[in-house]
């Protein structure tokens, strides 16, 4: 059994439901194959490597000849784990196959999603770890400045993991119990209700919470 499916964020709308507007996150999970099937005797472990096709390839057959120049035809090349668990029964996957795990995730369901989250660039410590600040009047012009350095700082040194200005964002992170609000089968669309990390068109990993 598979342990979850990529997908492309493709933006926030909103969708309404018993007279409610419930935000939800749009993730496109359609144009993955199977490019590789990985096994415990000739890897070490069990898995599924998936690529996404790029858009000139979209309405074309899988050809073998793809692989050879992966990076040209796919745009994304990722993994999947596979899992064993008690009653399932393990599936046969042929490189080439259209990958539809989608079918796996039903609305109402809570799921696992991961991302990378936007890139920020630098910021100062205000922006990047939510300090309030110096008071803005009676003359204070400490402005946004971290503060203290700690009494560490008379001997050349810093303590570490001292929360100071630096590069923000890009980092992975996860969001968990995000219920599944609506599964497109036919256009292989999934809307998850509430915000999932990343920008537009990033790729997000979703699995069974």
């Amino acid at each position: 059994m598979v342990a979850g499916l990529w997908g492309k964020k493709v933006g926030m709308t909103q969708v309404f439901a018993q007279d409610k507007a419930i935000p939800v996150t749009v993730i496109d999970v359609s144009n993955w194959l199977v490019t590789q099937v990985k096994t415990e005797p000739t890897d070490g472990y069990t898995a599924l490597q998936v690529g996404q096709l790029r858009e000139r390839y979209k309405q074309l057959d899988f050809s073998a000849d793809w692989l050879k120049k992966p990076n040209h035809y796919f745009r994304y090349l990722r993994e999947i784990k596979l899992t064993t668990s008690e009653g399932s029964q393990q599936q046969d996957f042929a490189v080439g196959q259209p990958v539809s795990f989608h079918t796996l995730l039903q609305a109402g369901s809570n799921v696992h999603v991961v991302g990378t989250s936007k890139g920020a660039g630098f910021a100062g410590a205000v922006r990047r770890h939510g300090f309030a600040g110096a008071r803005a009047s009676h003359g204070s012009k400490m402005g946004k400045r971290p503060g203290s350095l700690s009494f560490m700082r008379s001997q050349g040194r810093v303590i570490k993991g001292k929360r100071l200005p630096g590069h923000m964002g890009t980092l992975t992170k996860m969001v968990r119990n995000l219920e599944v609000v609506k599964v497109y089968h036919e256009d292989k669309l999934v809307l998850i209700k509430g915000s999932v990390p990343g920008k537009a068109g990033s790729l997000v990993f979703i699995r069974n919470a």
